[in-house]
């Protein structure tokens, strides 16, 4: 298996679906966030999910992707789990709650496969 993935971009704060993030978390000061992804394969067989993806923040914190999905989270969404072949690529905004008044420093990919962690600097605002 040969996969190439990369970090499209960030958002933070700039979608309000119905439940907002402290609603769905029992918090104050959270709000959501979205990392727009794309993973290509380019031999064998595999499978993508959201869950190997984290936002890391100068603090040391890490935050995993969100448990939940809405209606009207952003789309395209990132696929909970999708099986791929060679030549698929998926592309999808896989949904954060984070802290409102901090931005994460860096994207994470943190596979078991994987012996080091991929990982791409967080565009400043």
């Amino acid at each position: 298996m040969t996969m190439g993935v990369t970090v499209l971009g960030y958002e933070q704060d700039t979608f309000h679906p119905q439940t907002s993030a402290d609603e769905e978390l029992g918090t104050k000061g959270y709000t959501w966030a979205a990392v727009e992804i794309k993973a290509c394969l380019k031999k064998g067989t595999s499978g993508v999910t959201r869950y190997p993806w984290a936002l890391a923040y100068a603090d040391g914190a890490r935050i995993e992707p969100s448990g939940v999905t809405y209606g009207d989270f952003p789309k395209p969404e990132y696929p909970y789990e999708a099986k791929m072949k060679a030549g698929d690529c998926v592309r999808g905004k896989t949904v954060f709650a984070v802290p409102a008044k901090q931005r994460p420093e860096r994207v994470l990919y943190v596979p078991e496969a994987l012996e080091t962690p991929a990982e791409w600097a967080v565009p400043k605002a």
